[in-house]
C-alpha cells in the first residue's frame, strides 16, 4: 500500500466512529499531514474528544489528555523538576509532564488562565519544553488538538491573538443531521452491548507513523503555480487592505492575519491535494480550507460585532471578492 492508501484507510477506519462529523475528521487528517495544530469549537457531545481519541486508537502513538481548569497550573502540562534522594546523595530529576506525547488533547483550553494557555505556546511553536533552563524536545509526531464551548462563557479565558495564531486550523462543529443521529445511537447501543458480552475487542490495527512521514514528504513535492500562490497571497493580503476591494468590507476588519495565514493556506491545500490523489494545488483546494485557516486570525471592529457579523462571512466576502489572476 502506498502512504495515501494509508491515511485514505485511516481516515474510513476514524469515520466509522465519528459518524456525521466528516469535515472533522478531513480536517484531523489534513492536520496531521500538514505537522500542524487545531482548534475545535463546538457544542458539548459533538465527537470532538471522541475523534482524537479515535485517531490515536487507529494510530500506533501515545495519547495525553490535560482537562483544562482555572487551578491547572504550566507544570501540570510541561513536567517539572522533582529531587530524587538515593544513598545519601540527592539530585534533581526532570519529571515529564503530559505534553510529552504524540497527540494532545487539550480539552477546553479556554477554561484555564493565560499563564497555563501560554505553557502551550513554546511546545506548539518550537515543539521542545524548556525548564529550569533546559531544553527537552518533544517526539517527531506531535500535534495538539484543542477544544472549547463556544457558548459557555462564564469562568472563561479567551485565547491571546499569539496563541490562536499558532493553531494551523479553527474548526468549527455543528450537529449531524437525521440520518447520521440515527446511526450514531444505533453504533452506541451496539458498543454497550458489545462491553456487557464480556467478549474481548477485537483488536485493532494501527497504523505506523512512518507512514504519516511518508506522506510529509510526498506532500513536500506537491506543485503550486505561481497563479494560486498570488491567489493565497491576494487572499491574505485582502484582510489586511480591505479598503482595496470594498469600502463596507473594511469597516468590519480591524487586524488581518499575519504571515502564518498564508503558510497556512499552502500548507493545507497541499495536503489536501495530496489526499485528493493530485501533484498540484488548485484553486477549490484554496477555497475549501480558506475558513478554516483564517477564521481564528481575524480581529473584526467594533461595527461588525455590533451588526453579529462573524469571521467566516467576512471571509466568505473576500473569497468572493478576490479572483484567481
Amino acid at each position: 500500500m502506498t502512504a495515501r492508501d494509508d491515511i485514505l484507510a485511516l481516515g474510513k477506519r476514524i469515520g466509522q466512529s465519528i459518524i456525521g462529523q466528516e469535515t472533522m475528521v478531513e480536517r484531523l487528517l489534513l492536520g496531521l499531514l500538514a505537522n500542524g495544530h487545531l482548534l475545535v469549537e463546538g457544542l458539548p457531545g459533538l465527537a470532538k474528544t471522541r475523534a482524537i481519541k479515535s485517531l490515536a486508537k487507529n494510530l500506533n502513538s501515545e495519547l495525553s489528555r490535560v482537562q483544562f481548569t482555572p487551578d491547572l497550573l504550566p507544570a501540570d502540562i510541561t513536567g517539572s523538576e522533582i529531587y530524587f534522594s538515593d544513598g545519601g546523595k540527592g539530585e534533581f530529576k526532570f519529571q515529564q509532564g503530559p505534553i510529552f506525547a504524540n497527540l494532545i488533547l487539550a480539552d477546553e483550553i479556554n477554561r484555564a488562565p493565560a499563564k497555563v494557555q501560554s505553557a502551550l505556546l513554546e511546545a506548539m511553536e518550537e515543539r521542545q519544553v524548556t525548564v529550569g533552563g533546559k531544553s527537552y524536545p518533544l517526539p517527531d509526531l506531535f500535534m495538539v488538538m484543542a477544544t472549547q464551548n463556544p457558548i459557555e462563557q462564564e469562568g472563561t479565558y479567551p485565547l491571546p491573538e499569539a496563541q490562536l495564531d499558532r493553531f494551523l486550523m479553527h474548526v468549527e462543529v455543528g450537529y449531524p443531521d437525521e440520518t447520521s443521529e440515527a446511526a450514531i445511537m444505533r453504533l452506541n447501543r451496539d458498543e454497550e452491548n458489545a462491553a456487557h458480552s464480556g467478549h474481548p475487542p477485537v483488536a485493532t490495527e494501527r497504523l505506523d507513523p512512518q507512514a504519516v512521514f511518508q506522506a510529509r514528504k510526498e506532500i513536500g513535492s506537491v506543485t503550486v503555480s505561481s497563479p494560486v500562490e498570488k491567489y493565497i497571497v491576494a487572499l491574505v493580503f485582502a484582510t489586511r487592505y480591505p479598503d482595496r476591494y470594498d469600502k463596507e468590507l473594511a469597516k468590519l476588519l480591524q487586524v488581518g492575519a499575519s504571515p502564518r495565514g498564508v503558510i497556512g493556506l499552502d500548507k493545507v491545500a497541499r495536503s489536501r491535494a495530496w489526499l485528493n490523489g493530485r501533484d498540484y494545488v488548485t484553486p477549490d483546494d484554496v477555497k475549501a480550507v480558506v475558513n478554516d485557516v483564517l477564521r481564528h486570525r481575524l480581529i473584526l471592529s467594533y461595527e461588525a460585532h455590533a451588526s453579529n457579523t462573524r469571521a467566516d462571512d467576512v471571509v466568505d466576502r473576500i473569497t468572493e471578492l478576490v479572483a484567481v489572476s
